[in-house]
C-alpha cells in the first residue's frame, strides 16, 4: 500500500508519508500534484465559507 502524501509547512513541500510532527503536516492528499497545491486548496475553502458566513450574517 502506498503512503498518502502529505504538505509539510515547516519545510513548505510535499512529502510521502508521515515525516513530519501532525501539526506541521496538511493532508493527506491522494497524490503528489494534489499535495502540492495543498495551500490553494485551503485558501479557496477558506474564501469559500467565509463567503458563506457573510451570507448567513447579512440574511441572503
Amino acid at each position: 500500500m502506498a503512503e498518502k502524501w502529505y504538505y509539510c509547512l515547516k519545510h513548505q513541500r510535499a512529502e510521502q508519508g508521515m515525516r513530519c510532527w501532525f501539526r506541521d503536516r496538511m493532508g493527506p492528499y491522494p497524490d503528489q500534484a494534489t499535495a502540492e497545491r495543498a495551500l490553494d486548496i485551503a485558501r479557496a475553502r477558506n474564501e469559500r465559507e467565509d463567503a458563506r458566513d457573510r451570507s448567513w450574517r447579512d440574511g441572503e
